[in-house]
This record gives structure tokens, sequence and C-alpha cells, in this order.
């Protein structure tokens, strides 16, 4: 199966073509979710990144098996191997039971992500339902020699590791470099190396999730689960990982030594990461304390916002970016992709009611090729979409009756919408069939209707009265050659 598809792989910091081992299938890993608070705009963008691409290996036929983890156990607060467990924590705080927790956050989890309509993943597996499987992967990596054993715990020998391979690949980063500006920590003592990082933790008596192990009662570390995981549903090798670029260093980095280390072969082809969202150029993140959930963008609940934005408006906010490039939070931003989303819907049901003519007056032809081209340049969703602002405005042409388009064109056009900002950006263009909003949309098509009469009638007392009380509303009116149209 033959593609022209380009993707940036952040290991040879370069696009390559995307070549899958085993096509038509495609092994693609996403890291998820540290399920211990609500989702927030960070979070949203990995999901939104890697269901477009999803969608588009779909749609270019590849069977994809899409893997993303939901992390539950190991992660220790500022991703150290030190300190707290980041769902412990919570748990204590909130007294409730660990899996209480988990279960909480990852159902509110799955509702944002259906709200920004965002495809499931095929698999969604568990740190905490892996736990053998962690502890068998330690095992090679001691068969292997690079893992030692200390006060219960076992570390990854990074510069043993480095000797034989090359530890810092990915980031870029320099053994002799890390070592220079790496200071010895208070805990650390275990270690033989400040940069080996934990594959198994003892657990502390007051460590509530723990399992047994060859080493003590403890829990593994945060970068095992991936490792483990991955090459138990996608094999050995597989085709992508993904993530956000806060995870290339030490996350990824640390999956890469792991894999290599136990299976003597590295296992990821292509990595790919999506960039940061900030706030006044700062990350977004719970770490840093400034972030905004997912829930507060859509009920405007959060002091920084003017107003709610729905989640459509995010997902297209976030589109409108490449996905390598920063995206820098603001109200007038999202004001404008609110504005922009709201020209794109209207374009699309103007184009439901458009009657074709003869001959087009407006230019078709090649769109599908340009739009085609923009995705296989590394999935270059913000030209897609310069694309049908482009069409909208001879939509806009045509349906003002300053323009002809033909019933072939018109079809196309039809086709392009749906399948490159549907289907594939997995915008919602239509309107929701929920029977309140037909009601409310009939109500005030009624009013245009009694206001058309009255200006028939020259009742031109009412006819302005509904215009203007409307307008007072927000709505706004525009009077057709075939009689009216209205949109908030």
């Amino acid at each position: 199966m033959d593609n022209n598809l380009l993707i940036y792989n952040t290991l040879s910091r370069s696009k390559q073509r995307f070549v899958p081992l085993n096509a038509p299938y495609v092994g693609m890993y996403v890291c998820g979710p540290t399920v211990y608070g609500d989702g927030h705009l960070g979070h949203a963008r990995p999901a939104i990144t890697f269901d477009v691409l999803y969608r588009y290996l779909t749609h270019l036929g590849y069977k994809v098996r899409y893997v993303r983890n939901i992390t539950d156990v190991g992660h220790l607060e500022h991703d150290a191997d030190e300190g707290e467990d980041k769902i412990a924590k919570k748990a204590r705080l909130e007294q409730k039971e660990p899996m209480e927790v988990v279960q909480y956050y990852l159902n509110r989890y799955h509702k944002a992500m259906d709200a920004l309509n965002v495809l499931p993943p095929s698999i969604e597996p568990h740190a905490s339902g892996h736990i053998i499987e962690q502890i068998e992967f330690v095992k090679k990596i001691f068969d292997a020699g690079y893992a030692y054993e200390s006060q219960g715990s076992v570390y990854f020998d990074v510069r043993k590791f480095n000797k034989d391979f090359h530890y810092g690949k990915l980031s870029g980063r320099n053994i002799d470099d890390l070592l220079a500006t790496t200071r010895e920590l208070d805990g650390q003592e275990e270690k033989q190396c400040s940069l080996d990082f934990a594959l198994w933790k003892k657990a502390q008596p007051e460590h509530i999730m723990r399992w047994p192990s060859p080493w003590s009662d403890g829990f593994p570390g945060w970068h095992l689960e991936c490792s483990a995981m991955g090459t138990k549903y996608l094999g050995e090798e597989f085709d992508i990982h993904g993530g956000g670029m806060d995870l290339v260093f030490p996350h990824h980095e640390c999956e890469i030594a792991q894999s290599t280390a136990a299976l003597g072969k590295e296992t990821v082809h292509y990595w790919m990461h999506n960039n940061m969202i900030t706030i006044n150029g700062k990350k977004m993140g719970k770490s840093y304390g400034n972030f905004i959930t997912l829930d507060e963008f859509f009920e405007g609940t959060h002091p920084l916002l003017e107003q709610a934005y729905s989640p459509m408006t995010i997902r297209f906010f976030i589109l409108q970016a490449h996905y390598r490039s920063t995206v820098d939070f603001s109200n007038e931003a999202l004001i404008a992709s609110e504005k922009g989303l709201a020209k794109l819907v209207d374009a699309y049901a103007r184009l439901q009611k458009i009657t074709p003519s003869a001959t087009s007056s407006v230019d078709v032809a090649g769109l599908r090729a340009k739009c085609e081209e923009a995705m296989n340049d590394d999935l270059n969703t913000p030209i897609v979409i310069s694309y049908f602002f482009e069409s909208a405005k001879a939509i806009n042409t045509v349906f003002d009756g300053k323009g002809t388009i033909s019933a072939e064109d018109l079809e196309e056009l039809k086709s392009l919408f749906k399948l490159y900002l549907m289907d594939i950006l997995g915008l919602r263009l239509e309107a929701s069939g929920d029977s309140h909003n037909e009601a409310y949309k009939g109500a005030v098509d009624l009013l245009l209707e009694i206001r058309k009469d009255a200006k028939n009638n020259k009742d031109w007392a009412t006819s302005d009265k509904i215009r203007n009380q409307l307008a007072a509303l927000g709505f706004n009116v525009k009077d057709t050659k075939d009689g009216f149209e209205w949109s908030l």
C-alpha cells in the first residue's frame, strides 16, 4: 500500500515518508493522561492531534491499532523517582481509595473527549492492570545486565547502557553534559548515578498502592508502563509512538533505553510529538498552577475566560495551528476561532440549500488534491482549513446569487467538506438533532416568516420591530432572494 504521507520523526529530526512495518496494519501508541484531576487544554492537544492522525491513516486505508494508556500508578510528583504518587496523594487528600480517584477522573476525561469528538482508541490499557508484564520487563533488563537492585528498588544503569548504545539520542542530550549539570539530591543515595531511573520502587510503609515482586512489595516506575504495554499490544517493533513534547525527556528517552536494553533493538520507528499550549508564554500544566480545565472552557467559569467556548471551538482552535508549533491561549484567539468555525458551519449549511446551475463561475478543481497534499505534509491542518475558508467565500458568492455552480462541482464541495473537515479533522458542522434545538430554530423561522408577511403587506412597523428585537438578542438576520437566513 503506497502513500505520500510525510511525518516529522523526532528521532531523526526530519520529515520522513511513512512506511509501515506490516502494511496495511499500523501500530500506534500514544501516552494518555495521569488521571488525578480534570483534563485541561494541555491534555486536549495530544488527544486531538493523534485523533486526526488516527482518522487520516484510516482514510488512507490502513487498519490502525491505536493504543492510548491510562497512567494510574507510579507517576510521582515532579516526574521524579522520589516523592508521593500523584494519584495516591489525591486519594489521601480526598479520603478515597486510589482507584476511586482514577475512575472518577477517567469518567470525566472520557466525557470531555467525547465532547471534543475524539474517537476512542482501539485499546486503553491501565498501568495498574499490567503489573505482571512490567515485572517481566524488568527481569529482561536485569538479564541483559542493565539493571541493579538497591534496598529493594530496581534502577536502570544509564552509564552502562550509554557505553553500548546511546542514551539521549531522542532528546539530543549528551550524558557527560547531563552529569555535569545534575546535582545529587537527597534520597538518591540508593542510585549508583543520579541519571539512573527507577524501574521498580520499594513501597514505604505509608504507600497505599503496592504489589509483590521478586525485589520488594512496591510499584513500577512511571516510564516502565509504556514499554511493557506498547510491546504487549503492538509487538516488539511498531510504527508510531506519540505524545506531548514535554515527554521527550525523560519519559520517552527512558522508554527507548528500557526497550532497547530488554529486547536488544529499538521498538519504535517514528516518534511524533505535539508542541505545548502556553499562557503568556509559559507552559500550561497542573504543576504550574496555570491550567484551565476543559469543563471550565465549556462552561466559561474560569476567571481568565471572558465567555464559554464550545468543544468544537476548542478543537478548531487547536487545529488552526500546526501540531508542532506552540499555541498561546488568549480570549481573542478563541473568539477568532469561534467566528472562523461559524463561517465554515454557515457555508456548509448554505451548501445544502444551493440550487446547481449548468455551469460554474467558482473554481472547485484541484481542491481535493491540495487538501491531500497538505495532510500528507506532516498533517498540515491549518493549510487545509485555509482552503475551506476560500471555499466558504465561493459558496457565499453563489448563495447570494452573484455566482453559479454546476451539480458536479456542488457534489464535490459537499464531499470535500464532509471528508476533510468532518471525517478527518473531526469537526461537527451539522446542527445537532436535539429536539430542543429544533424547536428553538423552528420558533425563530416562524417569527421571520411573520416578518416576511409583514413586509409583503407593507407593515413596516411590525417588520422593523421583529428585526430590531432579534438583533438586540444577538441574531444576525439577512434578507435573501429566496427569503431570509439567520445566525447567532
